[in-house]
């Protein structure tokens, strides 16, 4: 489980997330939406035990980050916007490294590689210098390097920037199987077709606080709104939105908590 309690991060006079509560659960593929400066990439730091809440608590699979990053952070796969990876090691040497990192013993270690070479399609370059490789072959390899651990927490930042349409589905696939064996995947992106394609619920965030946290078919009947694609009921909510969360998403929170 992900558990954000009243999470509250603030810069100055600058509140970036407000208040932020939310569950997500095992098994769901969670897409986190809004505008540029909406609170996204800051509630991805925080979950990620990269900046700790001003106030209020983060959770993964029950423990705290703010306690014990260490350990919350062990749990978690993570798959940032920009890809990083050590340009005079190979795509195998990084996994290697990766593995060891997360405490895999040797004998998985190359098992694990096979089987996310499988599902990622990198034999044809996973013995290069990552140096040499273009940003989707990069992409592909920090993917597999989060899924090595098999995490219960799969965090991912902007995942389709620079995929090719092959590597998107490949993608898209692992995401799903993934969810459907019981991995949380927390997924911030600006694509909104691949979020009303995959994701089982949205949450849609501006001005740091959430205003909206459903399905696509009911933001369509808490707007009332003749539109039933995503894009159009996305940007009705925040070009009209007046800076609170909309009244049946913030009913529907109350009686959650």
């Amino acid at each position: 489980m992900i558990e954000f309690d009243n999470a509250t991060r603030t810069f100055a006079r600058k509140v970036a997330v407000d208040g932020l509560t939310l569950s997500v659960p095992p098994g769901e593929l969670f897409a986190l939406l809004g505008p540029n400066g909406a609170g996204k990439t800051t509630t991805i730091k925080m979950l990620t035990g990269l900046l700790r809440p001003t106030s209020g608590a983060v959770k993964v699979c029950g423990i705290d980050l703010t306690a014990d990053v260490r350990r919350a952070t062990h749990a978690l796969g993570y798959v940032p916007e920009e890809p990083f990876l050590y340009d005079k090691l190979s795509g195998r040497e990084f996994l290697e490294f990766a593995a060891e990192m997360r405490g895999l013993e040797r004998a998985t270690v190359k098992e694990r590689i096979q089987r996310e070479n499988g599902y990622f399609e990198l034999g044809d370059f996973l013995d290069d210098l990552t140096e040499t490789y273009s940003h989707g072959m990069k992409q592909r390899i920090v993917f597999a390097s989060a899924m090595l651990h098999d995490p219960p927490v799969l965090v991912i930042d902007e995942p389709m920037v620079g995929l090719d349409p092959r590597s998107v589905r490949m993608v898209k696939d692992r995401l799903r199987e993934r969810a459907a064996a019981g991995t949380i995947i927390f997924m911030s992106t600006h694509t909104l077709a691949i979020a009303e394609e995959i994701a089982h619920r949205i949450g849609i965030m501006d001005h740091g606080r959430l205003h909206f946290l459903g399905t696509v078919a009911q933001l369509q009947r808490e707007l009332a709104s003749s539109h039933t694609r995503l894009e159009p009921l996305f940007l009705e909510l925040t070009s009209g939105n007046n800076g609170r969360p909309h009244k049946e998403t913030e009913r529907r929170l109350q009686v959650e908590n």
